[in-house]
């Protein structure tokens, strides 16, 4: 019997749904932006560092999430942690919409709003830093070897879609309505709608299987066998087994460093390069970059549209490749462009030219990313862990992520006070620092078992 693609589909596609819901709960801020500042910042005549702090503090839950991902996912099991996101997920929005729910009078901003606010956003953070580490490790545990990069890239193409999707809800929810409108009923509406899409994904969990090299590790053979048979057939099934089982055994009193700490290293430093290249810089201020270039409001909002749907485009050929070329080339041939888009934006930004070669750059450096960085960087961190030390592992990985992530993020706009030339030239920097960190240190994993991962790092 062949492999059972319309079952591995269907689990992923599922699955896939915690990545769009990571997508969408990081990017629904960006609609709501004005009007939490309006309502709960402005209104008390509070500091802008409280606004800063209101519309990242789901960042401080990513950490938070991605550090506890893989204690979670080790005691109660991938699928459970998965389940878990998604109740986080819809408390989350349900809590953001209402945040005066049982202790406040509603429409009455007050500090202890704020907090409320912000606790409300942290727990959806906890869900995305689950789910960012979760999902990958999910797919990659039931995805057979030769489509096995194909099936995480989708999880990274759900993040983007997950933001575009946001996108147009906020716009579809503000358009034609007054300011006044927006800023006391349309943002509570614009996090209200998050609970749709994270009730579909927590009840469809439920029906999907757990992972079979989880099974194994509980020493529940015959629940994995079956798992694995349905996906690759009986033979191939047992023959799978047997490996996943030669592994445990193994490494059955494993401990974070059993396979030493280069693999650990590279885990984290493929999170960091991730966002060193400054890739959420161009997502999170990009409307802000346009308008810095002399971009009116509309036209700025406009190009953020194309650099979306850029994204979006560049994610399906990293889709359609990495299990034909390779982790390492997608990864090298991505850093080389996003290289020449930062350094030649940072050559412009000195000689003060803004203009539509900016924009080109942008897109160039943005594609570039998409095509490698944002899918590759995932997948390799659900498949080049050890089976015993994958759950730590990942954790460790994702949190570094995260805290990388709110490290280049709050930097950028002191960095750009100081010299937007030089804060370009440095992501470009990062770019070409990480094309020759993964020509020396990362192993390619196309077309290996999770299992042949142990014998990479035992040499």
């Amino acid at each position: 019997m062949s492999q059972n693609k319309s079952f591995i589909y269907v689990v992923t596609l599922v699955a896939t749904l915690g990545g769009l819901l990571f997508g969408y709960d990081t990017a629904v801020i960006s609609g709501a932006e004005k009007s939490i500042q309006a309502f709960l910042i402005d209104s008390q005549g509070l500091s802008s560092f409280l606004h800063g702090i209101t519309v990242s503090s789901a960042l401080i839950g990513c950490i938070i999430g991605g550090i506890f991902s893989g204690f979670v996912s080790s005691k109660f099991g991938r699928k459970n942690a998965l389940i878990i996101a998604g109740v986080l997920f819809l408390l989350s929005a349900l809590g953001s919409g209402n945040p005066e729910f049982l202790f406040f009078e509603k429409g009455v901003p007050s500090m202890g709003l704020i907090w409320m606010f912000n606790f409300y956003r942290i727990i959806g953070g906890i869900g995305v830093g689950l789910a960012s580490a979760v999902c990958p490790m999910y797919i990659g545990e039931i995805a057979p070897a030769d489509i096995r990069g194909k099936l995480v890239s989708l999880n990274q193409f759900a993040i983007i879609f997950g933001m575009l999707v946001v996108y147009f809800v906020n716009w579809g929810i503000s358009e034609g309505q007054t300011i006044e409108w927006i800023n006391e009923i349309g943002w509570r509406r614009m996090f209200l709608s998050e609970a749709i899409p994270a009730s579909i994904f927590t009840i469809l969990m439920f029906f999907m299987p757990e992972t079979p090299r989880y099974l194994a590790l509980q020493q529940k053979d015959e629940k994995a066998l079956s798992i694995l048979s349905r996906i690759n057939g009986l033979e191939r099934g047992k023959e799978i087994l047997s490996e996943i089982k030669s592994t445990v055994e193994s490494t059955s009193k494993a401990k974070l460093y059993s396979y030493g700490k280069v693999v650990i290293i590279v885990g984290i430093l493929l999170s960091v390069f991730q966002q060193f290249v400054g890739i959420n810089v161009a997502l999170y201020y990009a409307p802000r970059i346009f308008e810095s270039m002399g971009a009116a409001k509309d036209a700025s909002m406009l190009q953020t549209i194309i650099m979306g749907l850029v994204n979006v485009v560049f994610t399906v050929v990293a889709i359609l490749t990495v299990d034909r070329w390779g982790r390492k080339p997608l990864l090298i041939t991505g850093s080389i462009g996003m290289a020449i888009g930062m350094i030649a934006i940072s050559i412009l930004a000195f000689q003060n030219i803004i203009g539509i070669s900016t924009l080109v750059f942008i897109i160039i450096y943005t594609a570039s990313f998409m095509m490698s960085w944002g899918p590759i960087c995932w997948v390799l961190i659900s498949e080049i862990f050890p089976n015993k030390i994958r759950s730590q592992a990942i954790a460790i990985a994702v949190a570094a992520q995260w805290a990388a992530n709110f490290f280049i993020s709050s930097t950028y706009p002191p960095m750009m006070e100081f010299s937007s030339g030089g804060t370009y030239l440095f992501y470009g920097v990062m770019s070409v620092l990480s094309a020759l960190f993964v020509w020396k240190m990362v192993p390619e994993t196309k077309g290996k078992t999770l299992e042949e991962m142990e014998n990479i790092w035992k040499k």
